[in-house]
């Protein structure tokens, strides 16, 4: 028997999932990542000594600003009612760890925003620090929670 894809048509061609039956609910989910940089980046950050500035603020908003478009960027993503989007940080003397929330009332999850959320806030924080940094990595963006009720 041959497998069927939610995101293949009958023909094999992409398409969007039809949601519509679904019931809405409350879900939410969390994505985690890290931007590891040299111990002198995280003392000038912790300094405030960044030439750019506050660059978690900065990446915080964009990141904010990324779930929020995230079915602009992704393709086949349904477009969210976000109730709140949340960008938190660790930040620990060899990297910044990053966490956001996407909550929502829905008929999908909104484990995409939270991912995207992540993904741009590291790449935010990457691009305000690379004139200090050239070693900077971005690791471990991943879905760490996917709850509906």
């Amino acid at each position: 028997m041959k497998k069927q894809f939610s995101h293949l048509d009958a023909r094999g061609e992409a398409r969007m999932v039809d949601v519509s039956a679904k019931p809405v609910q409350y879900r939410r989910a969390i994505a985690v990542g890290e931007l590891h940089c040299a111990r002198s980046t995280i003392r000038a950050l912790k300094a405030s000594a960044l030439p750019k500035g506050d660059v978690l603020a900065v990446a915080r908003i964009a990141g904010i600003q990324a779930a929020k478009r995230t079915s602009e960027l992704i393709p086949l993503c349904h477009p969210l009612p976000l109730h709140q989007v949340s960008v938190d940080f660790v930040v620990k003397s060899d990297r910044i760890h990053i966490q956001a929330t996407a909550i929502t009332e829905g008929k999908t999850g909104v484990e995409m925003e939270a991912l995207m959320a992540v993904s741009v806030t590291a790449l935010t924080l990457y691009d305000m620090m690379k004139a200090v940094d050239k070693a900077m990595r971005i690791e471990g963006v991943t879905l760490a929670l996917k709850e509906k009720r």
